[in-house]
């Protein structure tokens, strides 16, 4: 059968199961309640090698379709999205971002634009200076909104069987990107997506978690479980573990973040985004 008929990330055989392939235990509580939403939630797994085979007509729209029914601030909806099918296209993003060959790989790479322009064409229209728009909140505002709006894309191109990554890596010259996609003036592309089906012969696994108590709070914050020491070093093992048995780098998740944030260099340029944007026209400040 082929990949465009067949899921290609067979689901596992309950909640439970899902559960301890996160958590690498069983649920706390018992058996989890039954949802198709959470399996496919919770199946998630990045995929950086897609197959050439295209995706199905119509499921772009289905997943703007989500990607627009997801909460927006104020109901501004400030974001927009960009398909980007040409390979020529997709190769010289895939250089801009970092060499990453699986976006000239698959077929279909997403650029999530925050959009504070279409807004500022509004006030235009109607004769009116929109001040507010140039306050930090707005522009997180933006931010919010389009990772709720591609969070939901995500889910939905998953639920067809697709496998998607995002890719951080367009905010490394925010600038060779934003003339790439012809952005105007007050836009930024926040992530891109690349969407395929996962090559089969490469195949991923669900990438271990931290435990929830140290992410579930409950009344409030809690820094002894956020930060146990003995928490995270077991976590980190079976993150090393997992990497290991992918054939990736044994690191734990410890040494992930001193690597990413213990070196301003490994940032890749996003150090600079402040001065960044307020050239792409984000003044952030007060009104």
């Amino acid at each position: 059968m082929s990949d465009v008929t067949v899921s290609s990330f067979p689901a596992l055989s309950s909640m439970n199961a899902l559960w301890q392939a996160r958590y690498g235990i069983r649920p706390p509580a018992g058996a989890l309640p039954e949802s198709p939403v959470a399996r496919s939630l919770m199946t998630h797994r990045s995929v950086r090698a897609f197959s050439p085979a295209p995706l199905p007509d119509g499921v772009v729209e289905a997943a703007v379709a989500a990607a627009q029914s997801a909460s927006t601030s104020c109901n501004l909806q400030a974001w927009s999205v960009i398909a980007v099918r040409d390979p020529a296209r997709r190769a010289r993003l895939a250089k801009i971002a970092g060499d990453q060959d699986f976006i000239a790989q698959a077929p279909l790479f997403l650029a999530w634009i925050a959009d504070l322009s279409r807004l500022e064409h509004v006030g235009q229209a109607q004769g009116r200076a929109l001040p507010g728009a140039d306050c930090l909140d707005t522009f997180l505002g933006a931010v919010m909104d389009t990772a709720f709006a591609a969070q939901n894309a995500a889910a939905t191109f998953e639920s067809y069987g697709l496998g998607i990554v995002y890719v951080g890596g367009v905010r490394n010259q925010p600038e060779a990107i934003a003339t790439e996609l012809g952005l105007p003036a007050r836009t930024f592309a926040v992530f891109g997506m690349s969407v395929g089906y996962p090559d089969r012969k490469k195949p991923t696994a669900i990438r271990p978690r931290l435990p929830q108590h140290a992410v579930l709070h409950a009344e409030q914050y809690d820094p002894a479980a956020a930060n146990d020491r003995a928490t995270i070093a077991a976590y980190d093992e079976r993150l090393r573990a997992a990497r290991a048995a992918q054939g990736q780098p044994a690191l734990g998740w410890s040494e992930s973040v001193v690597a990413r944030l213990g070196d301003i260099k490994a940032l890749h340029g996003r150090e600079h985004l402040p001065q960044v944007l307020r050239t792409l026209g984000f003044m952030l400040g007060e009104a």
